[in-house]
């Protein structure tokens, strides 16, 4: 593995025919400031899924459900390759920003699933403008805005 793709984030990329690392992305998700970053996110994730590795991708969020041990690949590499990225750009303490990641996620996995793989409406058939304009400010809120804690 290490000779052909360097490691497993990697691998990872070539499995599900990503267009780009995320590293690479992240100077466009972080373009507009601190206060686009839920609108830049949600667009960046759209394009994305609207490309062409969207029947690799969607095999693997169906695997995911059913395998832990998919689940837990795409698990660490959605944290370490994307939201960590983002969230390491805010100034806060570290717990903070994992609790704001994961609330992200778990409104980014929902939009996956949503518009992608359940194929709601109008979700499935929606603008990405329009899920960005809509579906942007509450991630912002989880990234940014006033949240409570949980206690440990």
């Amino acid at each position: 593995m290490h000779h052909y793709f360097g490691n497993k984030d990697k691998l990872f990329l070539a499995a599900i025919e990503a267009p780009a690392d995320p590293a690479d992305l992240l100077p466009e998700v972080l373009a507009g400031g601190r206060d686009d970053l839920g609108r830049n996110v949600v667009r960046l994730l759209l394009r994305v899924w609207d490309g062409p590795m969207q029947p690799a991708a969607l095999a693997l969020v169906r695997s995911a459900i059913g395998s832990e041990r998919t689940a837990k690949f795409l698990r660490e590499f959605l944290v370490t390759q994307v939201l960590r990225r983002v969230v390491g750009t805010l100034d806060m303490p570290a717990r903070e920003r994992e609790i704001r990641g994961a609330l992200a996620a778990s409104q980014l996995i929902g939009l996956v699933v949503g518009r992608y793989v359940l194929k709601l409406e109008p979700l499935a058939t929606a603008s990405p403008e329009w899920l960005a304009t809509t579906i942007g400010p509450n991630l912002q809120r989880y990234l940014t805005g006033p949240i409570e804690l949980p206690d440990s």
